[in-house]
C-alpha cells in the first residue's frame, strides 16, 4: 500500500492541491488531509482510489527496493 509520505510527495510533484486530488479520487478534502497526516486508517479501496488518481496524473509508485535504494518513493512517469 502507498504511504502518506508518497501521497504528499506525488501530489507536490504534480502541483496538485489536496482539493484537486480529493476530487479526482472521490474523497472529501478533510478525508485526504487525514490520510496525508497519518491520522486516518483508510480502507484499502480508498488508498487504491488515491493511487489510481495519482497514477492517472503521471505518477509511478516505487515500493521498497524497487529500482532504488532507501525505501519507497514516487517518480514522474516519462512522457
Amino acid at each position: 500500500m502507498i504511504t502518506p509520505e508518497q501521497i504528499r510527495g506525488a501530489r507536490a510533484m504534480l502541483g496538485m492541491t489536496q482539493a484537486d486530488l480529493a476530487k479526482a479520487a472521490g474523497l472529501s478534502t478533510t478525508g485526504l488531509n487525514n490520510i496525508e497526516r497519518g491520522t486516518a486508517d483508510p480502507k484499502a479501496s480508498t488508498l487504491r482510489a488515491v493511487q489510481a488518481a495519482l497514477e492517472e496524473a503521471g505518477i509511478l509508485f516505487l515500493s521498497e527496493g524497487a529500482l532504488i535504494d532507501g525505501g519507497t518513493g514516487v517518480r514522474l512517469r516519462k512522457s
